[in-house]
C-alpha cells in the first residue's frame, strides 16, 4: 500500500484534559486578541492566536465539544475592559478565561501622554480579578503583555511595561490564576530570528508571532501536551 493510500487518524492521549464537557473559553483583553474579529458575530474569533487555539484545542479535545468566545477590542486598557466587564465577561458565565492586557496602559503614556500609573493599574487589574472571584465560576488565564524591541524607542518602553507585568504576575499568584508570560516566550523567540519577524511593529504579532503566544499557551495550560497524536496506519 502506498503511502497516499494510508489512513490518518487521530489518537488521543491517555492523559487528564484540563477542560470538562461543554466548557466554555473566553479570550478578551486588547488588539492582540481582537486581531480583527467580525464584532458582530459572536461566534467570531479574528485572525489571531485565540482563533488558532480554537482550532488547536477544538482538535485535541474533539470529544469535550468546547466553546470558544472572543471580547477583545483593539485600544483597550484596563479601564476599558472594568467598563464592559458585566456584557464583555461576567453575563457571558465562561468557565474559562484568558486576559491578555496591559500595553495600552504603557503605550499611551508614549503616544498620548496619557500614562497609567502603577497604583491605579494594579487597582484596576484587582477589580478585574474580583469580579471574575465573586461573580464566576471561571478559572482565570492571564496572560503576560509584552513589547518586540523594533526601535530604541520601544526598547525604553520596557520602563513602564516591565512593572506592570510584574504587577500582573503577582495578582495571578494571588488569585490563583494559570500565568502565561508571553513576554518571556517573545524573548527567547528572539534568539531564532529578528524582531519584525515576530511582530513587525514591535506590538502586533505575526502570523509566527501568534503561532508562538497559541504554543506557549497551550504548553502551559495543557501541562506541555496538546493531547493529540496524528498517527498513519498502514
Amino acid at each position: 500500500m502506498s503511502k497516499s493510500d494510508k489512513d490518518v487518524f487521530i489518537k488521543e492521549e491517555a492523559m487528564p484534559p484540563p477542560f470538562k464537557n461543554n466548557d466554555l473559553l473566553l479570550f478578551t483583553g486588547d488588539s492582540i486578541t481582537d486581531c480583527n474579529r467580525d464584532r458582530a458575530n459572536p461566534d467570531s474569533l479574528g485572525m489571531g492566536f485565540a482563533n488558532m487555539l480554537a482550532g488547536q484545542l477544538g482538535l485535541a479535545f474533539a470529544k469535550l465539544n468546547l466553546g470558544f468566545r472572543n471580547t477583545g477590542i483593539g485600544g483597550d486598557s484596563t479601564c476599558h475592559l472594568l467598563a464592559r466587564w458585566s456584557e464583555d465577561c461576567i453575563d457571558l458565565k465562561p468557565d474559562w478565561l484568558s486576559i491578555l492586557i496591559g500595553l495600552n496602559n504603557t503605550w499611551r503614556r508614549y503616544d498620548s501622554n496619557d500614562p497609567t500609573p502603577d497604583n491605579i493599574f494594579e487597582k484596576e487589574c484587582r477589580e478585574l480579578l474580583d469580579r471574575i472571584a465573586m461573580e464566576t465560576t471561571a478559572k482565570p488565564i492571564v496572560c503576560s503583555p509584552f513589547i518586540v524591541p523594533i526601535t530604541p524607542a520601544m526598547e525604553a518602553m520596557r520602563e513602564d511595561l516591565d512593572p506592570k507585568i510584574e504587577i500582573i504576575r503577582e495578582l495571578a499568584c494571588e488569585y490563583g490564576a494559570i500565568w502565561v508570560d508571553f513576554d518571556a516566550a517573545f524573548a527567547s523567540a528572539l534568539k531564532l530570528n529578528i524582531p519584525s519577524y515576530w511582530a513587525v511593529d514591535g506590538i502586533h504579532p505575526s502570523p509566527a508571532g501568534h503561532a508562538l503566544m497559541a504554543k506557549t499557551w497551550m504548553d502551559v495550560v495543557c501541562g506541555g501536551k496538546t493531547n493529540i497524536l496524528i498517527e498513519e496506519v498502514s
